[in-house]
């Protein structure tokens, strides 16, 4: 099932790239529309003594290397681990988001993800997308469990991709996040294609699906 407009939602400015930085590349190398939304630059998760721009000018410069132009692209303020107190805000946004995009699919946090801020826009999201095929995306050290519903085949010069663009998170490496290792995003992907028969994958709950 190919789309041509696809939509991101993420939480945090890294939350794209994370959940499914390889299939944007594969999305953008087949020639989709892929667009951007991150609700948090997560001012509050940076080293001491760091810019409070940093994640999103970090932002600016990964998601280029997954072919996504910055035009297409949107990063909200609101303070991480708070989005629950805008939620009418939130939504708000991804109104004004679905009218000016018209997306055939979107990709938001899996309904599995524990986090708080993930939850506030995997429910705000499937009440302004309730309509569209939408896939939840896996952040796994943000589960107790997950449903592995989906799986989009990647290549390893997706993951490439996906791993160039998470090393412009140089506040991340910084603090070590065990996530963005090389190890851990080729391991996975690697572990979600062995469940298919393919090389790599990138896995998905399925939340609905329009055909």
């Amino acid at each position: 099932m190919k789309s041509k407009t696809v939509l991101v939602l993420a939480p945090h400015t890294d939350d794209a790239e994370l959940g499914c930085g390889a299939s944007i590349a594969r999305f953008v190398e087949e020639g989709s529309d892929v667009f951007i939304a991150a609700f948090s630059s997560a001012e509050e998760s940076l080293p001491v003594g760091a810019p409070k721009d940093l994640l999103k000018q970090e932002f600016y410069k990964a998601i280029p290397l997954l072919g996504v132009q910055k035009e297409n692209t949107a990063v909200y303020d609101y303070q991480v681990r708070r989005l629950s107190y805008f939620r009418q805000e939130v939504l708000e946004e991804m109104v004004k988001l679905k009218k000016q995009i018209q997306p055939d699919m979107v990709l938001l946090p899996s309904g599995q993800d524990v986090h708080q801020d993930h939850q506030v826009i995997h429910m705000e999201g499937l009440r302004a997308f309730k309509d569209n095929t939408i896939l939840g995306y896996e952040l796994p050290w943000n589960h107790v469990t997950f449903s592995t519903q989906a799986f989009i085949v990647v290549e390893e010069h997706h993951l490439n991709k996906k791993y160039l663009a998470l090393n412009e998170y140089k506040s991340q490496m910084e603090l070590e996040r065990p996530y963005f290792t090389r190890d851990f995003l080729f391991g996975l992907a690697r572990v979600r294609g062995t469940q298919i028969k393919e090389k790599y994958a990138e896995a998905f709950e399925v939340i609905r699906i329009k055909i």
